[in-house]
């Protein structure tokens, strides 16, 4: 199977080199050493050191066992927490249903 490389916007390229640089403060913060965080989130080294330069090609899983070893994981939480906005456009779209008339009993 081949690689295919991922391209990010530069935009999301910047935040994402802001979160490895928030996840490679709170180790430092820690007083861990990156053989440590690499050890105890089972991964290596050289993956951590993507991480905390904001690569794009590490996987999802591999970021929240980072962050579950330094103690963050609850953050992984605000990614995508409250949508305002979605909620709005849902509820604009909502249609209130109208019942249909009710069907009366002839006797005859």
């Amino acid at each position: 199977m081949r690689y295919k490389k991922t391209i990010l916007l530069p935009r999301i390229d910047k935040l994402l080199v802001e979160v490895g640089e928030n996840i490679k403060l709170a180790r430092l913060r820690r007083k861990l050493s990156a053989e440590q965080v690499a050890e105890r989130s089972n991964t290596t080294r050289p993956t951590l050191r993507s991480i905390e330069q904001g690569s794009g090609s590490v996987a999802i899983g591999v970021y929240a066992q980072v962050l579950f070893v330094l103690g963050l994981e609850k953050d992984l939480l605000k990614l995508a927490g409250d949508d305002p906005l979605g909620r709005r456009l849902q509820d604009a779209q909502l249609l209130v249903k109208e019942r249909a008339p009710k069907k009366t009993k002839k006797n005859g």
